[in-house]
């Protein structure tokens, strides 16, 4: 049995684990890795969170099963924050289900409404299970680029007008990961009125739709007749530093949500129970912890583009999200986003993310998250600075007492 099955040959070499073994191998040579790459909150879980997620623990019956499509305590607390957030009233029962994260429920969905064959649009770069999920479920995806460099809806006619069969789906993840894009209502209301005329099936991510520092993003099912084709997946993963506790949510079309949770009967019993009832905390508590998180990330970014220019490096400051997408730079454009992340990890001591890894319309772009505190992001830009400026001074190991760990954020 040497052959792969027929589902993993499939799935192409996973780009990032390039960087990851030599950011493994830097770290034990006792190199100091400012590491950038993976988008992991850093922040604690607000602490009336965990003070009930502690609470319902210590009940015996919360150990039990749960419901695969969310106890009815938290489908109720994301209606409501659709409600004040949005504007959008939705049915708890019928327009709503808990997922284990956002990439849970996108991968279940997509085993649940597509079959061998059928097309998939999904944009370009993106977040790794935008397109993965399908391929797994054995669909066909179609890439339609995606940046300031391209005429969106140009290349969505463009899709639809090539494929065969037509396509069945199409996703959009605003604000972007990995590029920081924003878009406005506008957009979701020619996003809706175009895949109603086409019969296309519409599959938001707006995981991180409260990460913001330029305007409230919004939400495709503020459109009017966007419930008629759309399911919009969430989490509180980013939004309260919730990334290990896996919840979500998807909201919007009630036959959406009815396949999803179809599938998911079969898979899963859902979260913990505790955790939902924490989670349930999250969405009806204080918010003043999205602020701070918020606040805490604008901070991050400014001293990082900051950083970067000094260092003869601009990239564009992100409006959302946890990240910068940034241009390789000139001088190294010809050696690609993954020979220019080895060698910043190995001159610079900083690891970012490759833009290829996002899909063949990153390359030429690295990720850069911002999970570490403005000390260690300055650290990080005059690391780069003296590499871009042909010094080699930061790739020492490092000495515990230099250790800025524990600085501030």
């Amino acid at each position: 049995m040497s052959e792969d099955f027929y589902r993993i040959k499939r799935l192409p070499p996973y780009v990032f684990s390039e960087v990851n073994a030599l950011k493994a191998a830097a770290r034990a040579a006792g190199r100091d890795v400012i590491d950038l790459g993976m988008g992991n909150p850093d922040g604690p879980t607000p602490p009336h969170i965990v003070a009930k997620l502690i609470e319902a623990a210590q009940n015996p019956k919360a150990h039990g099963y749960s419901v695969s499509r969310g106890i009815t305590g938290l489908r109720r607390a994301c209606a409501g924050y659709y409600a004040r957030r949005f504007g959008v009233e939705l049915d708890p029962e019928r327009e709503i289900i808990v997922t284990l994260g956002s990439k849970e429920g996108l991968a279940n969905l997509a085993q649940a409404i597509t079959a061998p064959g059928d097309i998939v649009l999904v944009p370009n770069p993106c977040y790794p299970i935008h397109a993965f999920g399908f391929i797994m479920a054995g669909a066909s995806v179609r890439h339609v680029p995606v940046g300031p460099e391209f005429d969106f809806f140009g290349e969505l006619r463009k899709a639809v007008r090539h494929s065969v069969p037509p396509p069945v789906a199409i996703v959009l993840n605003f604000p972007a990961n990995p590029t920081a894009q924003t878009v406005d209502l506008d957009f979701y209301r020619e996003i809706v009125a175009f895949c109603r005329k086409h019969e296309i099936v519409v599959l938001s991510d707006i995981a991180y739709a409260e990460i913001y520092f330029d305007g409230k993003p919004p939400s495709i099912l503020e459109v009017p007749g966007a419930r008629d084709i759309a399911v919009e997946f969430s989490s509180l993963s980013k939004t309260y530093s919730m990334a290990g506790w896996r919840i979500g949510f998807a909201a919007g079309n009630a036959r959406l949500i009815a396949a999803l949770t179809r599938v998911k009967s079969y898979l899963d019993y859902g979260a913990f129970t505790p955790i939902q009832v924490a989670a349930t905390a999250a969405l009806n508590g204080p918010q003043d912890c999205i602020f701070k998180t918020r606040e805490r990330y604008r901070a991050r970014r400014d001293v990082l583009i900051d950083g970067l220019r000094q260092a003869g490096w601009p990239v564009p400051p992100p409006e959302a999200t946890m990240f910068a997408w940034a241009p390789v730079p000139a001088q190294f454009q010809a050696i690609g986003s993954l020979a220019f992340s080895k060698l910043l990890l190995e001159r610079a001591n900083v690891a970012v993310s490759p833009g290829v890894g996002f899909g063949e319309y990153g390359e030429g772009f690295v990720r850069i998250a911002l999970v570490e505190n403005r000390q260690r992001l300055r650290q990080a830009t005059r690391n780069i600075k003296a590499f871009l400026s042909g010094r080699n001074d930061a790739a020492e190991p490092r000495r515990p007492e230099t250790s800025l760990a524990t600085a501030s954020s």
